[in-house]
């Protein structure tokens, strides 16, 4: 799905978990496209963090403090309680912002790092089985099986209790609204639900893709989740051979980051497949047939693959670390 501003439909009460730069990048994506500051609220446990954001987002409400997950999704429907666990210190407002009262989140986006994702998602399981919010998780490698079991464990709670949880995997340039998502939705989430995860992401994605399994969520992350730092790599390896063939830095690298942001342009506006586009710019026995065929020798599609694979592996590991169960195996 190309992303359109002019279709955002979006207009759930959003509470971020986790206020680091993927979620602000999501919020600015958001606010960019026109969606209210006021339907937006972060919980961020980090003071220099809360004091950036309430900084450069004077409007919005910023909360931390240890029932500050909480409050960001069950809502400060009473002013009493809520100005109790602000005068105890439970929890922290942006003084600036608009209102310290809002209403339930109906779509939370847990933005924090998989190794605490599990506390904070058995933090909130009580708020969340009330509720009964959208979650979107965007945490790498944490499976929706054991964000549910997150959930319910230690609880009453059964997983059928508990909301649909969908899996998001955008990747760095979203930071520049340049991004590529992967999505993964649970069977109990509703079309409308699914909407609204395709419409978050793609306030700061230029492709947003769903996968129909799960274990594809782990390949998304070892195309365009890392896909990012593979192709800095080849633009530093570029930049370094062209400054030991004598030229100069600045210029290598300018010259550079303008190729590879041309061939991708060219890429994303031709008809034509990828192994066209570069038999088309590869005459035979010239200087780019010298060049390929030298990457060819060196295995550098079986280097491309094993690398990929890797990163891939590496999520379906931090599945087993942390969520408690092993992936389905593949390759």
């Amino acid at each position: 799905m190309q992303k359109n501003k002019t279709t955002m439909s979006l207009q759930s009460r959003l509470a971020f978990i986790g206020g680091g730069n993927m979620a602000e990048a999501i919020l600015g994506g958001l606010l960019a496209c026109g969606y209210p500051l006021s339907q937006c609220v972060v919980s961020e446990p980090l003071p220099a963090r809360c004091e950036f954001l309430r900084s450069k987002y004077p409007g919005l409400q910023v909360l931390s403090g240890p029932q500050a997950n909480q409050l960001a999704v069950n809502g400060s429907l009473s002013p009493s309680k809520t100005a109790a666990l602000i005068t105890e210190g439970s929890v922290h407002v942006n003084p600036t912002a608009a209102s310290t009262h809002f209403t339930p989140a109906e779509v939370v986006i847990l933005a924090v790092k998989p190794q605490v994702l599990k506390n904070v998602v058995m933090d909130l399981s009580p708020v969340l089985q009330t509720r009964q919010p959208l979650v979107i998780s965007i945490a790498a490698g944490i499976e929706t099986g054991a964000i549910a079991r997150f959930m319910t464990e230690g609880t009453r709670f059964q997983p059928r209790d508990m909301p649909p949880v969908i899996r998001a995997m955008p990747n760095t340039p979203s930071l520049v609204n340049e991004g590529a998502a992967g999505l993964y939705a649970t069977s109990d989430a509703t079309p409308a639900q699914r909407q609204v995860a395709e419409s978050l992401m793609a306030a700061v994605s230029k492709q947003v893709s769903w996968v129909e399994s799960e274990s594809l969520i782990d390949t998304v992350t070892g195309i365009s989740g890392s896909g990012p730092a593979y192709f800095f790599l080849m633009m530093e390896a570029m930049e370094d051979a062209a400054v030991k063939l004598g030229m100069d830095r600045e210029t290598a690298k300018a010259l550079t980051i303008q190729t590879c942001l041309g061939a991708a342009k060219m890429a994303q506006s031709s008809s034509d497949d990828l192994k066209t586009l570069r038999v088309k710019v590869t005459s035979p026995h010239g200087t780019t047939d010298a060049a390929i065929r030298t990457f060819e020798k060196e295995g550098f599609r079986e280097l491309v693959f094993q690398g990929v694979k890797a990163a891939d592996m590496r999520s379906r590991s931090l599945a087993r670390e942390l969520g408690g169960k092993d992936p389905m195996n593949k390759l």
